[in-house]
């Protein structure tokens, strides 16, 4: 292991941008779990972070990819083992440290989750971040009292990585799932892995009044701006909303009377630094009750120099489901 294959991002007088490089260990950012990369995942946050099109990486140059699955090669923690199966997603990887697009990663013991059982690298991987924060936020909203009897629930982005797998996963609870998208293309993909309704966003009428008709009785968003303060003023009453993403904007402008006459609940998804006694059990739903049934559909794998094609394409919205880099 004198050295190895890595996608490195790197800042060029200003201008940021990825490329590969043979990396070695002890260039690494320190960490007391070593382990080989079998497989990472592309997130929205990867393609920001490799471009530049978002202020992610904190400190350059940086090994790009905030998701990474593999096997323990060394640990100075004896929590873990030499030949363990191991995952380990987001906290700092890939922005404040080297990350999964590393055919060696290094990483602090905290951040690890064993891979649970039910679940191959592959699958961790499929799953990823994305499948993490659709499966929190599941558990965030179960909390609340989600359940398929209480009405329709709606997922905002019905294409992307979170999306497509939260849509899997609402569908296998037994939830009337509603896909908002504005692909048209996509219908029956979406009805393919788990969509009742389809509802197209060139079709969309938002209204202006603080209340809308009341439609959902859950929602979950990966878009905000706009659309979310749609979603506030047309939630049923006790209506629950997981916010998980901004595709349309960080702003969001409307009134307390969602909130303080239909008690709609508005809860934030943080995926990056979730308590570990809660990682662990998501990642356990992930591998049992949660486990998508559609994978196979959903993901499909790229290798390493793929990256920045790919990054190109998620920006101009021009991906689907989720890509995972076969690493070795």
């Amino acid at each position: 292991m004198e050295t190895f294959k890595a996608f490195r991002i790197f800042n060029d007088n200003d201008k940021i941008a990825g490329r590969l490089v043979e990396a070695r260990l002890d260039e690494l950012s320190p960490g007391e779990v070593v382990f080989r990369v079998e497989y990472s995942s592309v997130n929205f946050k990867d393609a920001l972070a490799a471009t530049g099109a978002g202020k992610i990486v904190r400190g350059f140059p940086r090994v790009g990819g905030i998701d990474a699955a593999g096997t323990v090669v060394s640990s100075s923690d004896a929590r873990f083992k030499s030949g363990e199966a191991i995952l380990c997603t987001s906290y700092d990887l890939g922005v404040a440290h080297d990350g999964g697009y590393s055919e060696y990663c290094r990483v602090p013991a905290d951040w690890v989750v064993p891979l649970p059982t039910g679940l191959t690298s592959f699958e961790a991987m499929a799953l990823g971040t994305a499948g993490y924060t659709a499966a929190l936020a599941i558990e965030l909203l179960e909390l609340n009292g989600l359940a398929p009897a209480n009405g329709k629930v709606l997922v905002n982005g019905a294409t992307g990585g979170v999306a497509t797998l939260a849509i899997d996963m609402l569908a296998r609870l037994g939830h009337h799932v509603v896909a908002l998208t504005g692909k048209d293309a996509e219908a029956a993909f979406l009805k393919d892995i788990g969509a009742a309704e389809i509802l197209l966003r060139q079709a969309l009428e938002m209204g202006t009044r603080p209340l809308e008709k009341a439609m959902w009785a859950a929602a979950f968003d990966s878009v905000g701006g706009e659309q979310l303060a749609w979603l506030t003023r047309t939630m049923q009453q006790g209506g629950l909303i997981a916010s998980f993403g901004n595709a349309g904007g960080i702003e969001l402008k409307t009134t307390v009377l969602p909130f303080i006459l239909r008690g709609v609940r508005l809860i934030g998804v943080d995926s990056g630094f979730t308590p570990m006694p809660l990682r662990r059990k998501v990642w356990g739903r992930l591998a049992s009750d949660l486990k998508p049934r559609h994978l196979p559909v959903i993901a499909y794998t790229i290798e390493l120099n793929e990256l920045p094609g790919l990054f190109e394409r998620m920006l101009k919205a021009q991906v689907r489901g989720r890509a995972v880099v076969k690493i070795s």
